[in-house]
């Protein structure tokens, strides 16, 4: 194909750090050192790359190619306007790529709808970011093939090769946005989003088992002495909805704060893949209400993610900003 494709998994579908082939782990490639780690650790400055998730089939016979990145950096968000630096190739440059990019590993982002007849075609989404270009290319492959079990797998609410009925029989969740989805506004002036998501109770919240306390110095467990048994993100099941800046430039500011979308492992951090965190209770009347507050005129797109932590279901709002004074 030319360049390589950066590949989120492999024939193993395996995840971001896991390196699994034909049955053999290499637990070197996948327990680096603490030394390694932090050198391949940034707040700000690295590039993102364009990741081809997999594709999907279509009631009507076409296919959905999907796509994800990968941010290098744990702290900067980059604006990459559709053009020379942000692209999808053949066809229109704009085929609703994200344009704000959120830190590190983002998936299953968004979806290019293909003609049933596209066979061995391939579609390339090209990012120039940091002065790197790379590319993600998608292609009907047959090992990239998605499925639910895959979906969850990947993100986390799984681990690698298994599969329960609870997980089989798992639907995505649906998610309606009430009211319109174009809206205006002005600088300063909140806008009021109201999203009804209704789900199947799949998979089922279960709390984790508190450690009992013991007296003296810490000493390392049998467990924690064992080679690790998974080897993708582990993620807190349960039903949520995160609202986050799909395109434009500016610091938005959600009310309440949003569960985070992409892979933040850090203890304490707003996210499902974060160790210690709590699913929040959702509404009984299944409606989740946020406020949402822009600091600079222009227009943005923000996409509700309704995910039951295996599983999800997307709408988006276009919001256009105008100057504070317009609404005087």
């Amino acid at each position: 194909m030319g360049q390589h494709s950066f590949r989120p998994q492999t024939l193993c579908r395996i995840g971001w750090t896991g390196v699994v082939g034909f049955g053999f782990v290499a637990l070197a490639v996948l327990v680096p050192s603490r030394e390694a780690s932090a050198q391949l650790s940034y707040q700000t400055g690295q590039n993102v790359s364009p990741a081809f998730e997999g594709w999907e089939e279509n009631d009507d016979g076409s296919f959905n190619l999907v796509f994800g990145y990968m941010n290098r950096n744990w702290q900067e968000e980059l604006d990459v306007p559709v053009g020379a630096a942000n692209h999808i190739s053949p066809g229109p440059a704009d085929q609703g790529q994200p344009t704000h990019l959120l830190p590190r590993r983002n998936r299953y982002v968004f979806k290019v709808r293909v003609p049933a007849d596209f066979g061995d075609g391939e579609l390339v989404w090209t990012l120039t970011t940091q002065g790197k270009t790379e590319a993600a290319y998608g292609t009907l492959r047959q090992d990239y093939r998605l499925d639910y079990m895959v979906i969850a797998s990947e993100t986390g609410a799984l681990g690698i090769g298994v599969s329960t009925e609870e997980s089989r029989a798992n639907t995505p969740p649906t998610i309606t946005l009430v009211g319109d989805p174009v809206r205006e506004t002005s600088v300063g002036r909140p806008v009021t989003l109201v999203a009804r998501i209704t789900d199947d109770g799949l998979p089922a919240v279960r709390s984790r088992r508190a450690r009992p306390e013991r007296e003296g110095p810490p000493t390392l467990s049998s467990t924690q002495l064992r080679p690790p048994t998974r080897f993708t993100v582990q993620k807190v099941n349960g039903m949520h909805l995160s609202w986050f800046v799909f395109r434009g430039e500016s610091e938005v500011m959600f009310d309440p704060p949003q569960i985070k979308t992409w892979e933040d492992t850090r203890t304490g951090a707003n996210s499902p893949w974060a160790p210690l965190f709590t699913m929040p209770q959702a509404p009984e009347d299944g409606e989740w209400t946020v406020e949402v507050t822009f600091d600079r005129p222009g227009t943005y797109v923000l996409r509700g993610r309704a995910d039951d932590g295996g599983l999800y279901h997307d709408t988006d709002v276009r919001i256009t900003v105008m100057p504070a004074t317009a609404f005087e």
